[in-house]
């Protein structure tokens, strides 16, 4: 069975914070930080995952993603920042 993790990366150098999901989150956590040559978290490195959460089903991944990057959720997240 496959299982998903949902992510929250910070870059501390720019105070930025960037939620995802993935199957696999070291290739992925790679490609934020080094291998993408695009894409909006290039300009942001480097980044530190500092929340996951693991999911069974890709669906509930995706859910619990959209959830985090509506306000409660940013406000959750900025939570976990503070703590840091």
């Amino acid at each position: 069975m496959e299982e998903f993790v949902v992510y929250v990366l910070f870059s501390e150098k720019f105070n930025k914070n960037y939620t995802g999901y993935t199957s696999n989150l070291i290739e992925r956590f790679k490609s934020h930080n080094c291998l993408d040559k695009k894409g909006h978290t290039l300009k942001f490195r480097p980044w530190k995952v500092i929340h996951v959460e693991f999911f069974n089903n890709k669906s509930d991944a995706m859910k619990r993603e959209k959830y985090l990057k509506t306000g409660v959720g940013r406000e959750s997240i900025q939570n976990i920042i503070r703590n840091l």
